[in-house]
């Protein structure tokens, strides 16, 4: 958009600038952020590439405030239409105000929690007042577009009280759960489904649940910068990346309730059937293409209070178990997880029932991902443009989860399983160990001085 082009070819492909913006190969490489800005700013010829509005809305809060960005492109959008002639400005403006209104539905659709802002709520506001004078079918969309933002960040309200509640009533623990002897009133997980198929389905429901509260802009938020005016009045009165945090959460609550049914049962052939059940299980969510499930149950019978059960363990066939540990083997980088991943998000591309769709990633590997793709390059280039190709690659892998997030679950839903999974009381991590003592004593002083201690 202006400025002089200049072309340079390298040994592969052409570099070409824009004044402040270059391109390779026509695709966007670098630019100073009051470019970018510019090129986000429809005109009445000119719209941005959906991928650019996802990509530069997603990352420019590593360097600007949300609000910030939208004060500057509200402000340049009409700032640009004026002329001097209040009649031609109206014309021109009227011209331009449904691109802006795309603009506004794009950002407040994909981003909502940004909203919760209110300072972006009070541009919203100016914006439809502004877009009022001019053109009527422009503003009936604005007052739609922000209905259905309202009603998102209240349904966001609701799930975010309704987690809080949850938690709450896990963590009243009953004397039930104090010791071993007394946990025998507690129902256990086969008591309340033994059906693996069914348990996994219901997981799976749970996962997509947390999932599809997640905003995209958490993962970028968990390394943008601190705003200055974090405590401005109001302003996201909730941390950033509370939904992100809450399934980080719900993943170690699955490793420490599959430990906890395991280390429970006094009966050493009681405790085998529900390795055995769990371990049925996992495999079906690894059927489903839900592998954050699937590798929170492996954890959870890794931990050492699980893993040292030696006796119980030689009453189980584990071959089951080995494969799928194999498939969720951390080495080389997770190479076994990430080609099974693969092969799933084929399966969704291309499937015909929401079932096949389904592709629930190992969550924690995900945000290392992108967490090591910001790390591992600047952000900002030498001469002080953002290094856009990072962008983008934040962006693909951003954009590949939101594909995901959107699946709906296919699977019925029972109440009384899904209340179980996340309300039971779980055991802590010293309290598995005694439990764990209990079902067998110490096996050496190490242990012995263990079981002391914790007594």
């Amino acid at each position: 958009r202006g400025g002089i082009k200049l072309s340079r070819f390298y040994g592969h492909g052409v570099t070409t600038s824009y004044g402040e913006m270059c391109y390779h190969d026509n695709s966007l490489v670098s630019a100073s952020l009051e470019a970018l800005i510019q090129h986000l700013v429809p005109t009445v010829d000119y719209y941005p590439d959906r991928s650019y509005v996802f990509t530069f809305l997603l990352s420019s809060r590593l360097f600007l405030p949300p609000y910030e960005l939208m004060t500057r492109v509200c402000h340049l959008c009409v700032e640009q239409q004026r002329s001097g002639d209040a009649l031609l400005d109206k014309i021109r403006f009227r011209e331009v105000a449904p691109k802006l209104v795309q603009l506004l539905t794009e950002w407040t659709e994909t981003f909502p929690y940004d909203f919760r802002d209110e300072r972006m709520m009070r541009c919203l506001k100016d914006m439809t007042l502004h877009v009022a004078r001019g053109d009527e079918y422009s503003w009936r969309a604005m007052q739609q577009m922000t209905q259905r933002l309202i009603k998102r960040l209240s349904a966001l309200g609701q799930y975010e009280e309704a987690v809080a509640a949850l938690n709450v009533v896990a963590m009243e623990r009953p004397a039930s759960l104090k010791s071993k002897q007394a946990s025998a009133q507690r129902s256990d997980v086969l008591s309340v489904c033994d059906d693996p198929f069914v348990l996994a389905q219901q997981l799976t429901h749970i996962e997509l649940d947390r999932l599809s509260f997640i905003g995209p802009e958490e993962f970028i938020q968990t390394f943008a910068m601190k705003d200055p005016l974090e405590n401005h009045k109001g302003f996201f009165r909730k941390r950033k990346t509370s939904n992100l945090e809450a399934y980080v959460s719900w993943f170690n609550r699955l490793s420490y309730l599959v430990a906890t049914e395991i280390c429970m049962p006094m009966k050493k052939k009681h405790r085998a059937r529900i390795i055995e059940f769990f371990i049925d299980v996992a495999q079906e969510c690894f059927n489903i293409g839900n592998f954050n499930s699937l590798m929170a149950i492996i954890t959870g019978m890794n931990m050492s209070p699980v893993a040292r059960l030696k006796k119980t363990w030689n009453k189980v066939n584990t071959d089951k178990f080995e494969i799928l540990e194999h498939q969720m083997d951390p080495s080389s980088n997770f190479s076994n997880y990430r080609t099974a991943l693969r092969g799933a998000t084929q399966r969704s591309e291309t499937a015909h029932s929401s079932q096949e769709k389904i592709v629930i990633p190992f969550f924690s590997l995900l945000i290392k991902d992108i967490y090591f793709l910001n790390e591992g390059c600047a952000s900002r280039l030498p001469n002080g443009h953002i290094n856009f190709e990072k962008l983008w690659e934040l962006a693909k892998q951003v954009s590949e989860f939101l594909v995901w997030r959107q699946v709906v679950c296919p699977f019925d839903r029972e109440r009384r399983i899904l209340q179980y999974l996340v309300t039971t009381p779980i055991f802590t991590e010293d309290e598995l160990h005694l439990a764990s003592y209990e079902s067998e004593g110490p096996e050496n002083n190490m242990e012995k001085d263990s079981r002391r201690s914790l007594r």
